[in-house]
């Protein structure tokens, strides 16, 4: 892969030429490159990826529309980085649950669950769900973040019987990727 700078002839050129080489402009610079190979029909794998890739790029393209999403993804671009590729990448990659500390849980309202979530861009919100033994929802509703990757429940229901509790955590980020993980108390 070369860089060209400056140059007049090559100066925002993108595309294919011949079977050989391929331009493209990033940040104001063309960069030449040898044309993809491609080896053989796609595996199914290959198509779900291409598939989801796709999306992304759609997702990228309404979120960089939007003036205050592409302020935020543009902040959180690291130099020589695109808000469209912060966007892109957030889209591909889903939150993931650290923790779920439920040693602050005792049963009565007011006591705390706390979660620690964590996204390459931006958690959007944490749900906190409780069910008793049986599969029944005691009570759920939002977390809410302490300013770092930490996110509290506070319950509002009594709940006498902990033992064998289920607490479920959902956790979104910007694009609407989902994790879900639960716990048994």
């Amino acid at each position: 892969m070369a860089k060209v700078g400056n140059n007049i002839l090559t100066h925002g050129l993108q595309g294919m030429v011949g079977d050989l080489i391929v331009f493209r402009s990033r940040d104001g610079k063309t960069i030449v490159s040898a044309k993809p190979a491609h080896h053989g029909p796609m595996t199914e794998a290959q198509i779900k990826h291409q598939h989801d890739f796709q999306e992304a790029v759609l997702y990228a393209k309404v979120a960089t529309a939007n003036p205050a999403k592409k302020e935020a993804y543009k902040n959180a671009a690291k130099p020589g980085e695109s808000a469209f590729c912060v966007a892109l990448a957030d889209f591909l990659k889903a939150p993931h649950i650290e923790e779920i500390d439920v040693t602050g849980y005792n049963g009565q309202p007011g006591s705390s669950i706390r979660v620690r979530a964590v996204d390459d861009f931006k958690v959007a919100a944490v749900t906190v769900e409780i069910q008793d033994t049986g599969g029944k929802t005691l009570e759920n509703g939002n977390a809410k973040c302490d300013g770092g990757p930490d996110w509290i429940y506070i319950t509002s229901v009594a709940n006498t019987q902990l033992t064998g509790n289920k607490i479920i955590v959902k956790v979104s980020d910007t694009p609407g990727n989902l994790a879900e993980e639960d716990k048994t108390i």
